[in-house]
């Protein structure tokens, strides 16, 4: 999809985003703005919000900064009930983005599950999977009146296989079994629900904490690297604008999308021009093999695993 024919291909359309005042849900938004959206963006900071929707304006949207804390439910239900109220009813499109673990995940990355405190669990998963969860409850109402609209919940690898620790795991597995199960509610209801995986992607959290850490060691410096040539914050972006003007969105409806793989679909790229790279090649996979590494300078980048190998090797069964 070119630049041309996404902007202004939301018009109209009331859009939330959680957790958008930086990182991906902020590229979010100004991909939605960019679209003619009308952005809803939360976060916990109104400076930051400010500064951001500022930034979604100038792309030619209007956006509204809510402070919304997505631990809490008063606060969430009172977001819903203004979108309400000020939209007549319509949300075109929810983004459950909201996450507050990033920077104890990368300072506890080397530590077990039992060396860490119980409550570790809610620091993953409190804003981010049961944030996610509350929110497509009040956003699934409206659709549901208005017989139409998108959630997209904010997933990744981490779902599929091990990634930084158990808790960070199972909540992104969950987002997408929360995909799956909503979006077989709302089928018959002309709602679609989709978990959308991001590559490596550079957030300002990323580049401070990781790509810029000095004195790495070999397995920090792969991981720093990956970051280095991953996709920006608003790639996500560009993909949900692509999905939801997908006539045929319904058929992606409760399956876990890749954005290199949308980036295929719809022939779109990132802003600043460069392909994704393929996470699914090959290739790219080889490289991540230390062992191995070596036979991915004979391996074309065209070749690719089928998906169904990658989840033989989280088979429970």
């Amino acid at each position: 999809m070119s630049p041309r024919k996404m902007a202004g291909a939301l018009l109209g359309r009331v859009c939330i985003v959680t957790g958008a005042s930086r990182g991906i849900g902020k590229g979010i938004a100004l991909q939605l703005g960019e679209a003619g959206a009308t952005v809803y963006i939360t976060g916990r900071n109104m400076d930051t919000l400010q500064t951001a929707a500022k930034e979604v304006e100038a792309r030619g949207g209007r956006c509204v900064p809510v402070v919304c804390d997505s631990t809490s439910e008063e606060q969430i239900r009172s977001l819903f009930g203004r979108v309400e109220q000020e939209q007549g009813g319509r949300l075109d499109i929810l983004v459950n983005n909201a996450y507050a673990a990033v920077e104890s995940i990368i300072s506890d990355h080397e530590k077990k599950f039992w060396e860490m405190p119980p409550s570790f669990w809610d620091v993953v998963n409190d804003a981010g999977l049961r944030g996610h969860y509350i929110c497509s409850v009040y956003a699934a109402r409206m659709m549901v009146e208005a017989k139409q609209g998108l959630i997209v919940i904010v997933s990744s690898m981490g779902g599929l296989r091990y990634i930084f620790n158990v808790a960070y795991g199972v909540g992104k597995a969950a987002c997408d079994r929360m995909a799956a199960d909503c979006a077989l509610e709302l089928r018959k209801h002309g709602v679609s629900y989709v978990s959308l995986w991001p590559g490596a992607v550079r957030t300002e959290t990323m580049t401070d904490l990781v790509i810029n850490t000095e004195n790495k060691s070999k397995g920090q410096q792969r991981v720093a690297d990956m970051f280095t040539a991953g996709e920006t914050p608003e790639m996500s972006g560009k993909c949900i604008v692509a999905l939801a003007t997908d006539k045929d969105l319904m058929k992606k409806s409760g399956k876990v999308l890749m954005t290199c793989d949308l980036a295929a679909q719809y022939g779109i790229r990132d802003v600043n021009g460069r392909a994704l790279v393929d996470y699914c090649s090959l290739k790219f996979i080889l490289q991540q093999l230390p062992s191995l590494s070596w036979l991915s300078t004979f391996i074309p980048g065209f070749i690719r695993i089928p998906k169904w190998v990658l989840t033989l090797t989280s088979s429970k069964f």
